[in-house]
């Protein structure tokens, strides 16, 4: 009996890789063992870019906020405007509070009083 080699499976593996791989400079989307360690690398890369992405906009929204509250009265940071909205009793996120600060100031002029106004 004829030994089995596993070749049509081991060939969609390549083939996998090789598809994964595609756009990468030189040997990395040419050669399967190059290849493999790229886009295993690669993997880890937008693994940890995940949770990157979410700590950078987590920032953003933290640098408009204390812009927004800056421009609207000079002595309030972002950090008091924070304390003030809690004594407040006024839970939002950031991505909240950012969106209203560009978007609607009004509203964000509103916030800003109600967190003075607990602060004094």
């Amino acid at each position: 009996m004829a030994r089995s080699r596993n070749k049509v499976p081991a060939h969609a593996r390549h083939k996998k890789i090789l598809k994964a791989a595609k756009g990468y400079r030189g040997a990395r989307s040419k050669q399967f063992r190059t290849a493999h360690a790229a886009v295993w690398k690669a993997g880890q890369y937008a693994y940890v870019g995940r949770k990157v992405k979410k700590r950078s906009f987590r920032s953003l929204w933290i640098q408009r906020i204390n812009a927004a509250v800056r421009e609207l009265d000079e002595n309030m940071t972002y950090s008091r405007f924070i304390g003030g909205l809690n004594k407040a009793g006024i839970e939002m996120d950031r991505k909240v509070m950012s969106d209203l600060a560009i978007n609607e100031p009004e509203a964000f002029a509103l916030l800003v009083e109600k967190a003075n106004a607990a602060l004094a």
